[in-house]
């Protein structure tokens, strides 16, 4: 079992490297999409750690992903700049997963 990352920008992924996460950096929404279906065909990894700036240009795709597959995990991590809104963006999960606004 292994992790995964799916990154905007080099300096994330340097840092995970040094911890021994493997990954790719990405711009585009298709870009997203192609490496989450590569990291998904992978049967060793078991988690994904996307960058938040991904989640929110494909969060259709991401949450489609989340809500459809119990395996991998899916995580969202915090950007390089350390802006964070995962409290929202887990809010917004549990309201279109089980129709609860928290």
């Amino acid at each position: 079992m292994k992790f995964y990352l799916i990154s905007d920008n080099i300096d994330t992924l340097m840092g995970m490297r040094l911890s021994g996460i493997e990954g790719v950096v990405v711009h585009e929404k298709h870009e997203v999409k192609e490496a989450l279906n590569n990291a998904l065909k992978d049967s060793e990894i078991a988690v994904i750690l996307i960058t938040q700036k991904l989640i929110t240009e494909s969060s259709e795709l991401v949450y489609d992903l989340k809500l459809n597959r119990k395996y991998p995990l899916i995580v969202e991590i915090p950007d390089r700049h350390g802006s964070s809104h995962i409290s929202t963006s887990i809010s917004q999960y549990v309201r279109e997963a089980i129709g609860i606004r928290i």
